[in-house]
């Protein structure tokens, strides 16, 4: 448990650049503090006891204002950026060194009982107010746009935004195969606008139609 503590400040100075100091870092980061409080409980959680650890999840709520059932899994380097309003399912399931940001929820869509949370793989970027429900799985290396609703499996190696949430990028290269710049992880506010794109595309052919309506009238004359 020590280790991973460790690993969860390093990350933090790793991906926050306004992170100075260990000291600033162990007292002011909520995130940090939500992740210490989870590792204790999914540890009582995992020992049998049910009431305790969710004491323990319900009292980190009120100090983070980030709620992480103990029966979630949560993996190493997991950086939760200001926090406020995440929310974490019993059954979800998170990989290694994903970053998750204020208002994310990974809930579920029903009350059946078993897995009902999404499983979120390595090295992935949940941006700010996005909602990933079911029990869907999440791959290696996703980005999920802030405010987007996920709702089914995203391949690994993808980005994801919109309600309901859609692939617009795979490898690197945009699904409508137009010439993007490779993003970096962390750049979750330069994703595409499959909105403005679509407006740009209607402008485009309605540009031709008229392109084509003015040839047939000078035709005419």
């Amino acid at each position: 448990m020590l280790n991973r503590f460790r690993k969860d400040i390093k990350v933090i100075f790793e991906r926050d650049p306004a992170a100075r100091s260990f000291l600033e870092v162990l007292l002011c980061y909520p995130g940090l503090h939500a992740l210490l409080f989870h590792r204790i409980s999914h540890y009582l959680y995992k020992k049998g006891l049910i009431l305790l650890p969710r004491l323990i999840s319900q009292l980190s709520r009120f100090l983070t204002g980030i709620e992480i059932h103990p029966g979630a899994v949560i993996g190493e380097g997991v950086f939760i950026d200001h926090g406020t309003g995440v929310v974490i399912g019993e059954t979800a399931e998170v990989g290694n060194n994903v970053t998750i940001y204020q208002g994310v929820t990974l809930g579920g869509t029903g009350k059946q009982k078993g897995k009902r949370h999404p499983t979120v793989q390595n090295n992935v970027v949940i941006s700010s107010g996005a909602k990933v429900l079911g029990n869907i799985t999440v791959g290696d290396n996703v980005k999920i746009g802030a405010g987007s609703v996920v709702l089914k499996d995203v391949p690994s190696n993808t980005t994801v935004i919109g309600i309901p949430g859609k692939i617009v990028i795979r490898n690197g290269i945009n699904v409508a195969d137009m010439e993007v710049e490779s993003l970096i992880d962390l750049h979750h506010g330069d994703l595409p606008d499959p909105v403005a794109e679509m407006i740009l595309c209607i402008q485009r052919k309605l540009g031709r139609v008229e392109q084509r309506i003015d040839d047939m009238e000078e035709g005419k004359n």
